[in-house]
């Protein structure tokens, strides 16, 4: 009788599944290590500074997903949130109700501009959105005079500090930012239409699909979103300094989303997995760092996983 023949190792099917539950799985582990091995990891305080940590770079993530999913990119979020961080203290005087809406408009002039440049004339995403990458944070630190400026409304270092029922307002925001991002990619006509276009904008077009108008809504939303998430990091730092604020945010987000399954090709936008991808990086950092790591070992680390991700990724689309 001939024995059965060894099972063979298929590194698509493998591939496939590490895009689709990799970061969950590495999420997994790195909790159930750090639950072993990490001393007081098991307390409330310390998940709710990894959540609190994460959020910001949650919020933006989202907004890049979107981008992303039209087979895009926006490498000028940081610069929008140090935009937004840089209006806040000019505005405060007159509360921190205005303040923040001349904040979030900021954001979405930005990201207005980006869609203009990318949509109706036709520039490359990542040429388009660079210009505003290094052009927005020099304006910012314009508008700043250079300075970190002190925050002192107590309202609005609520939006930074404070909670709901326990739940810190920056994870708060993350998660409902997070359900409305689900809901327009699974269930509107508009969110259908972001697949659509990174799945072949050509197709698209001349299926009759407002291409033009769906990219300017994706890239005022992201920007938005950056700027959200600009607001939260000057009421949490109690000050607004252009100079750091955002600082390498856009690597950062285009890690959570490819790590969380997103292709870098488009036509396609993983809400869930954008959310676990910036938590897993979050956790990689903090359990490097609670384990006498330097920083730079947690980049090595995160590194890796982009590559690992960004591997996966190509294998599946090579079928």
């Amino acid at each position: 009788m001939t024995a059965p023949a060894p099972a063979r190792f298929d590194r698509r099917r493998t591939a496939r599944w590490l895009q689709e539950y990799g970061v969950y799985a590495a999420v997994a582990a790195l909790l159930l290590f750090n639950i072993a091995f990490t001393a007081n990891f098991l307390t409330v305080g310390n998940f709710r500074t990894q959540l609190v940590q994460a959020a910001p770079v949650c919020i933006v993530a989202l907004g890049m997903a979107l981008v992303i999913g039209t087979e895009g990119v926006d490498l000028s979020v940081g610069a929008v949130m140090a935009l937004s961080a840089a209006v806040i203290p000019l505005y405060l005087g007159y509360g921190p109700l205005p303040a923040v809406a001349v904040a979030l408009v900021a954001g979405l002039v930005a990201g207005a501009f980006n869609g203009v440049l990318v949509a109706y004339l036709g520039i490359q995403p990542i040429v388009a959105t660079l210009a505003l990458l290094v052009g927005g944070r020099g304006l910012a630190l314009v508008i700043a005079d250079g300075q970190l400026v002190q925050v002192h409304d107590p309202t609005f270092l609520w939006l930074g500090s404070g909670d709901v029922l326990g739940v810190p307002v920056g994870v708060l925001l993350a998660g409902v930012f997070a359900v409305v991002v689900a809901l327009l990619v699974g269930r509107t006509t508009f969110g259908r239409q972001i697949v659509a276009i990174g799945g072949n904008r050509v197709a698209s077009t001349l299926a009759g699909l407002p291409v033009k108008r769906a990219l300017l809504g994706v890239y005022a939303i992201c920007a938005v979103l950056a700027a959200v998430a600009g607001v939260l990091a000057t009421a949490r730092l109690s000050a607004s300094d252009p100079a750091d604020v955002g600082l390498l945010m856009e690597l950062s987000a285009i890690t959570a989303v490819v790590v969380g399954g997103t292709p870098l090709t488009g036509g396609r936008v993983r809400v869930l997995g954008t959310v676990t991808g910036a938590l897993l990086m979050q956790l990689v950092a903090a359990t490097l760092i609670k384990h006498d790591l330097p920083y730079s070992t947690a980049q090595v680390a995160q590194a890796a996983i982009i590559v690992g991700a960004v591997y996966a990724a190509r294998e599946r689309s090579s079928r």
